[in-house]
């Protein structure tokens, strides 16, 4: 008789570990993921409860499998399902917020919002970006010869300059800036906090009507004579609030860690600031100008620069985690199965620190040759704002070292502090003299 082969068990998940309830993929050591993260496999099974039957999710900390689940739209949606109210419902405070869209809805929308963050329409903004800049680095100076970076320059000039992006007029950024970084404020109530978030929200939908009624250049202009008939106005109130939010606490973060791991790396600073090379030579050698020459030769300063910036964008890596996905089919990653309704996060953290990415990944190195990280997420996600960050680090970098160029930390290093939250990474004092 022919022998009979036994079926094979289904592949099984494997054991969910206990250690999600203190968020693990946002542990992190001064810059660098903690080291229990960094124990991780590339895809792992939380608990989020106290049991093992309690809910669980995957956690992707693979730079491989992180690009493989953010790059599939298709089998992973960032939208969240409110249960009774039906598929195509969603709370009206995430009317807008594309991060809760998945295509073609998503599509529909970045489609209308992508050429107000072109970089030929950036560089119009540069100016006024500047003078934002210019004016904290006053006050700054005005507090000398030392002072704490953080509440008078990290702070307040991402929001100055989200408010000059969308049209808020300078007498009502006070209070409405005041609003969002209160809405922001973590150690505060929940229902607090919602207070605040309700107070800007109102402002913004006054403003998207004024802007019905007789649009100007700014952002919420420009949607209203380009897209309008296409446009809602909850819309277009919800891409603001996303637009500040997002970009206020990362914005944030990327400045103050930015600036004390240049104090940390004294020797890299001439790279960012484009008066050398990643060959080491000053900006301009090869070429006899100063000019930059296009792309691949590495003798621009402003090449080189962008290129440093790059760089520290990924070494930094300020957003723990873009939104979680959960898959809509079966799909395999690696040598797991996530089955439909299975939640994933994906460490950003992890992933740019992954080898997969490149050589020596934990070193800083402003002459690394550009890699595809994933600071600003991947996919149709890819952070809309992400030329705006770096147009904005670029300004605000080189003002400050530009004024203060013996810029140094008034404290020891170990003693600076670090905050840990949900979505962004930061220090919460930068003192420092000159």
């Amino acid at each position: 008789m022919p022998q009979q082969t036994q079926p094979q068990a289904p592949q099984q998940a494997p054991r969910a570990q206990q250690a999600y309830p203190e968020l693990l993929y946002t542990r992190r050591t001064r810059f660098d993921p903690a080291d229990d993260l960094r124990a991780a496999e590339p895809l792992s099974r939380y608990v989020i409860g106290p049991n093992e039957s309690d809910e669980w999710v995957w956690l992707a900390t693979g730079y491989t499998e992180v690009r493989q689940i953010l790059g599939d739209h298709t089998n992973f949606s960032t939208r969240r399902r409110w249960g009774a109210e039906g598929p195509d419902w969603r709370p009206p405070e995430l009317v807008g917020h594309l991060m809760d869209y998945d295509p073609p809805e998503h599509t529909r929308l970045r489609q209308m919002l992508t050429p107000e963050f072109t970089v030929r329409r950036l560089r119009r903004l540069e100016p006024n970006i500047e003078a934002i800049v210019e004016e904290h680095l006053d006050t700054v100076e005005a507090a000398g010869p030392g002072a704490d970076l953080m509440p008078l320059f990290a702070q307040p000039v991402p929001g100055e300059v989200l408010c000059e992006l969308i049209g808020v007029p300078r007498d009502d950024r006070p209070e409405f800036l005041r609003h969002c970084h209160r809405h922001l404020d973590f150690s505060r109530s929940r229902k607090v906090r919602a207070a605040d978030g309700a107070a800007f929200s109102r402002y913004l939908v006054s403003m998207v009507a004024r802007q019905r009624k007789d649009p100007d250049d700014g952002f919420i202009g420009a949607l209203v004579r380009e897209h309008g008939e296409n446009f809602t106005d909850d819309e277009m109130r919800g891409v603001c609030v996303l637009l500040i939010l997002a970009g206020i606490d990362n914005i944030e973060g990327m400045i103050g860690l930015g600036v004390l791991a240049m104090l940390e790396h004294p020797d890299q600073l001439p790279l960012l600031l484009g008066e050398r090379d990643g060959r080491g030579r000053a900006s301009g050698a090869g070429n006899g100008s100063g000019s930059d020459r296009g792309p691949g030769r590495g003798d621009g300063g402003r090449l080189a620069s962008d290129r440093a910036l790059d760089e520290l964008i990924r070494y930094m890596s300020v957003a723990n985690a873009p939104t979680p996905r959960t898959a809509v089919n079966d799909v395999r990653i690696g040598e797991h199965l996530i089955k439909s309704g299975e939640t994933v996060i994906c460490s950003l953290t992890m992933a740019n620190r992954d080898p997969a990415l490149t050589d020596g990944p934990d070193r800083l190195d402003l002459g690394r040759e550009p890699v595809a990280h994933v600071a600003f997420g991947h996919g149709v996600h890819h952070c809309l704002g992400a030329a705006l960050a770096r147009t904005e680090l670029r300004i605000a970098y080189k003002a400050l070292w530009r004024r203060f160029p013996e810029l140094r930390l008034a404290v020891p290093a170990e003693e600076v502090r670090f905050y840990n939250r949900a979505l962004a990474h930061g220090v919460h004092r930068l003192p420092v003299v000159w």
